[in-house]
Formats: structure tokens, sequence, C-alpha cells
């Protein structure tokens, strides 16, 4: 096992133990302040299209611009920054015409996160970690995007595994503690990021601890493909991950009961990350920072969740106002389970002893 990663997930639970800790907001959002412009994006890059809009790139465009996004973060309570890399794979790069600078665009995003948590951490004596973001991409597993042939697929199994792995490797070169699966609209996506991890251990011999962050899509607490939250936490309860989630969706209100159901259910510490609430009819987010803390307030209240952060529509004001509301809170306790079968389809299936 590598001494950096395992250490690095042993003081992870030492700190989460102890008190409710905080992961950053919304990198996305924080870009659009900065009316960056197409040239801004592109560089000295010689790239067929147009880059505007490839947040990714700006890790190597525009390093000072992430830079100043993730220590704003850090600066306003984030105990965890993940790295600007939701897009950096070769499956999205690929509509940017981007492919060949995947792994030079994780390496500069997972060192960028790395070097501003180790200021912060140095300056203040408090744990500082750096999570390797890994998003989606833009195909799904289980879903045919054609709907007049329900068997095709635009990408298979081992390629998306693959692919994910093209990445997490730069994002372990790069000194990531962790890899934060997120986003998570299709399992079987997921599983392949999973698989991709744990490709990634047994060819370095190393530990590499996981992060996994389902997204719900829908009113009764579904991703796309069709999984519950339980069910969802029953096909991936296998990889052990460090902690188990839920991000993007809806704003802290409307996610409140899908927490609660994954609170009770997970042998992991969980980690809830939310909008600032649902967008208006422009798409931008209107729910104030003060909004948000007050909704984290009530899940710290109740000790339903170990780390919170936001996603969509969240800046550094957000982020401060949710540590501030979590300051002294005790973190949930995780439950301890009987060991019974727990199988998932889409919903689950618990065999009684």
């Amino acid at each position: 096992m590598s001494l950096a990663h395992s250490a690095a997930a042993a003081r992870f639970r030492e700190e989460a133990a102890k008190r409710i800790l905080v992961t950053d907001g919304a990198f996305g959002t924080m870009i659009q302040n900065y009316k960056l412009q197409e040239a801004d994006y592109r560089g000295s890059y010689d790239l067929k299209l147009d880059q505007k809009g490839n947040n990714d790139l700006l890790v190597l465009t525009r390093p000072d611009v992430i830079d100043e996004i993730t220590r704003g973060y850090l600066s306003a309570g984030s105990d965890i920054v993940s790295t600007n890399t939701f897009n950096a794979n070769t499956i999205s790069q690929g509509d940017y015409d981007a492919v060949h600078l995947v792994r030079e665009m994780n390496l500069a995003a997972a060192s960028i996160a790395r070097r501003a948590a180790d200021d912060f951490a140095t300056k203040d004596g408090r744990p500082r970690f750096v999570a390797g973001a890994v998003g989606p991409t833009n195909k799904t597993l289980s879903l045919s995007p054609d709907v007049n042939d329900p068997g095709y697929r635009a990408v298979d199994f081992d390629t998306m595994r693959d692919v994910y792995g093209d990445q997490i490797g730069a994002l372990v070169d790069g000194g990531c503690d962790f890899i934060l699966i997120e986003t998570i609209f299709d399992t079987l996506n997921a599983k392949a990021a999973i698989m991709a991890v744990l490709d990634e251990r047994d060819r370095r011999g190393i530990d590499i601890p996981m992060m996994v962050s389902m997204t719900i899509t829908d009113m009764s607490g579904r991703n796309l493909s069709g999984h519950s939250v339980e069910a969802f936490w029953h096909a991936v309860r296998h990889a052990r991950p460090l902690t188990i989630g839920l991000n993007c969706a809806f704003g802290a209100d409307l996610l409140r009961p899908h927490v609660q159901v994954l609170s009770h259910i997970a042998d992991a510490l969980v980690m809830i990350y939310p909008n600032a609430g649902l967008p208006n009819d422009l798409g931008e987010y209107d729910e104030q920072p003060h909004t948000t803390g007050n909704f984290i307030g009530d899940w710290a209240d109740s000790r339903l969740i170990n780390v919170v952060g936001g996603c969509c529509g969240t800046t550094p004001p957000h982020i401060a106002a949710m540590a501030k509301a979590v300051s002294g809170k005790a973190p949930r306790v995780v439950p301890s389970h009987d060991h019974r079968t727990r199988l998932a389809g889409l919903d689950p299936m618990v065999i009684a002893a």
C-alpha cells in the first residue's frame, strides 16, 4: 500500500471522526464570473475547434484562474479541494479536439490543487486534502442514445474503463489523495470508474481511496439509469469507498429526504454537496449563502452528514456559510450493519438470514 495514499485516508477518517468536514463548491459557476473569451481558453494551443466553455483546458491556459478559485474555497473553510477535471477525459475532450491534452490537463489540475492545499495546511497546521474529480462523461452504458434501437450503445464497458483509467492514472501521478467519482447518473458508468481505480491500484500495488457520489435526476430519488439511492449503495458498496454521497441534482431542501435515506443505510462516511437551490428561468442560481447554510445546519443538527460542500451555483460565500453552520457540531456516526446479503436491481433486495 502507498504510504502517501493510505496515510491520507487514515488522516481523513481521523479528522472526520472529530468534526464535520467541508469540501469545496462549483468551479463552473466561478469561472463564468471571469467573463473569459475564447482566446483565454485556447491559449497558445493550435486546436481546430472553438474552445470557449472548455473549462478543463484552463488548468493549462489560465492556471491563475483555477488557482485563485481553489484558494478562494480554501479561504472559505474547505478541508477538501477537488481538481478542475470534471471533463478531462478522452471522451469529453473529443468534442473539443483536445484528446491529446488529457493527461497534461489532469497532471496540471492536480498540481494546482495540491500546491494550494499544502500551502494552507502549512499556514495553520490543519490538514487539507485533494480529490481528483472524475465526471460521468457524456456517454451512458445503461441506455441507448437511439430510441429506435434500444440495444445500441455508443460506448462499451471496457472502453469506458480504459477512458477512466487514463484519467485516474494522471490524477494519481499529479498528487491527488483520493479519486472522486462524481455526478453519477448511470450506475454502470460508476462501476466502470470503480474498476478503473481497482485496476490502477493493482497495477501500481498501492491503495487508491475512492469517493463516490450519485446524482438524483427526479423527485422519486433515482438516477438516470433508474437506481434508487439504496439500490445504488448496494451496487457500489463492494468497492468500500472512503465516502459515499449525493451531489448536484437539487438544492439542499429537496435533497434532504434522500440524504436521510443514505445516511441511515451506508456504513461509510457520507459526503453531500447540493446545488444552490434550483436554477431560475435563465439557468442561474438565486439561493443566497445564508439560506444554504441554514439547510446544512439542519442536516448537521440531525447528524446526517460527515462531509458537506456545494455543487452548481455555489461560491466561496456559500462554502463559508456551510462551514459556519457545521462548526462545533458532531459528525454523523457511521452505522454498523449485519452481514445479510444486499443486492440491487433498480431497487434493493435484502436476503434475510
